[in-house]
């Protein structure tokens, strides 16, 4: 299939997952994540109408960006380091992978004498597996309020999880019913209307949707397998 026939297919499946959870057609967005694949498709995609980027490395994303128009919001949806949080912020909209203070408190310092205001994210480990990056959900309250209370120059707005991989979609619903049962519970106490949810890949985004994704990160479902 063409790159416009996935995207035909995957809209088509986030609409249905739509319906089935009583939802508004469009309520849930994309976000295409191309991994290893070149910035010459990445600009196919962002013609066809996508409603942001997703890429894994800082690095990768700057280069690829250069090939892009601008218009399209590029999200970090993978880990960061602190010595990349300066590329980072050249290159990213929206950082998905908040998971520590260090890494708030850095993007702070950068942000503070521009005063930029950027979107973000705070990475849950939703799994509670050691190899994962992501704050355990017992932390996510603290590093909320520290955001909030410290990073003024930091806009908090939603929660992101990677649950553990299984072929099985519906092994991964208990786990984002546990993030949007988190995400229900931190609003009221860190005095936000809601906070969104970004959950939901290749393998199990209308899951996901179903449980109340906002934004799902989809990637082999779009491109095919990585490239490079």
């Amino acid at each position: 299939m063409t790159l416009e026939q996935n995207l035909a297919a995957v809209r088509e499946r986030m609409a249905a997952a739509c319906r089935r959870a009583g939802r508004p057609a469009g309520s849930a967005r994309l976000v295409a994540v191309s991994k290893t694949h070149p910035g010459e498709v990445v600009a196919a995609v962002v013609a066809l109408g996508v409603d942001a980027i997703g890429e894994n490395r800082v690095q990768e994303a700057a280069v690829k960006r250069r090939h892009v128009p601008r218009g399209t919001p590029w999200h970090l949806v993978g880990p960061l380091q602190r010595n990349k949080a300066r590329l980072a912020l050249d290159t990213f909209d929206l950082v998905e992978s908040v998971d520590r203070i260090e890494i708030a408190d850095r993007l702070e310092l950068l942000l503070a004498p521009e005063n930029r205001i950027l979107p973000v994210f705070i990475e849950v480990n939703i799994g509670e597996e050691p190899q994962k990056s992501g704050v355990l959900p017992e932390g996510a309250e603290a590093l909320a309020g520290h955001v909030l209370a410290r990073c003024p120059h930091l806009r908090l707005g939603g929660l992101m999880c990677i649950p553990p991989y299984d072929p099985n979609p519906e092994r991964s619903r208990p786990h984002f019913v546990r993030l949007r049962e988190l995400a229900k519970r931190l609003a009221p106490r860190l005095g936000l209307d809601q906070l969104e949810l970004s959950m939901g890949m290749s393998e199990d985004f209308e899951v996901a949707i179903e449980e109340g994704a906002d934004w799902v990160r989809v990637g082999r479902a779009l491109f095919g397998e990585r490239g490079g």
